[in-house]
């Protein structure tokens, strides 16, 4: 491109989406760190620049509509477009959770991020992605989500603990892609699910076998995917991940 590719990452202040972002301004794109922490999101900023990322801060609650909208405001002022939208923010809820003793409002917690947040930030990007000559959007999901491999019986297929908030999530943050997909047919938005593998993250307690700069690759990937890449598919490393 003649201009320089204009990208935001949610919950890029640490762990997976951090590298993400990183990734991203290696390969010399201008990555706005989404994040609701004030001091959070000014430290991975400044040290990203200090790695030599073009990277600048974007307040950015998912959950809060003014908060979005106003984050749509900032990628406006900047840059008048968005090449690039990673939906990286998310949560795990309190554990445990086992759906016969679950508090519901744990399933509402983590569905308003993992899910309503994705929406709520894609529909506020959408405008902007639409000014993008390739515009991407990556929707960071898990192996949990996928469930085929959830009903799977052997112990290679079945991943993560009984969750009955996150892992359900990133199901349904599955089957809502999906529907974007569906709407944005016959546009040249190309809509992708990532999966990083079982990284270490506060979210899981950094039991993770990967690192967060491993996890994140995937996501780099699909963000820099050519104009005649995939659209609608589930990708790990490896490959193609089945629903």
């Amino acid at each position: 491109m003649s201009e320089q590719t204009i990208a935001l990452v949610t919950g890029a202040n640490k762990g997976i989406g951090y590298e993400i972002a990183a990734g991203l301004g290696a390969l010399g794109l201008s990555v706005g760190v989404g994040a609701r922490d004030e001091q959070r999101r000014e430290d991975a900023v400044r040290k990203l620049r200090a790695a030599g990322v073009d990277a600048f801060g974007v307040p950015l609650d998912v959950t809060d509509d003014a908060s979005v909208t106003a984050a749509a405001r900032v990628i406006e002022e900047r840059a008048g477009r968005l090449d690039v939208l990673v939906n990286n923010a998310g949560i795990a809820g309190v554990m445990p959770q086992d759906p016969t003793r679950v508090d519901p409002a744990t399933i509402r917690t983590v569905v308003e991020t993992n899910v309503i947040g994705v929406i709520r930030v894609t529909n506020a990007m959408l405008p902007l992605l639409r000014r993008s000559a390739s515009p991407r959007i990556v929707n960071m999901s898990s192996s949990v989500g996928s469930l085929t491999r959830q009903a799977g019986t052997g112990a290679e297929q079945r991943t993560g603990p009984v969750a009955v908030a996150y892992a359900p999530s990133k199901t349904f943050l599955n089957a809502v892609t999906l529907q974007y997909v569906r709407e944005l047919s016959g546009t040249n938005i190309l809509i992708n699910v990532g999966c990083p593998g079982y990284v270490a993250t506060d979210l899981n307690g950094f039991h993770g076998v990967r690192t967060p700069e491993q996890g994140a690759a995937i996501a780099v990937e699909l963000a820099t995917l050519p104009d005649d890449g995939p659209n609608g598919k589930f990708f790990e490393d490896a490959g193609e991940v089945p629903w």
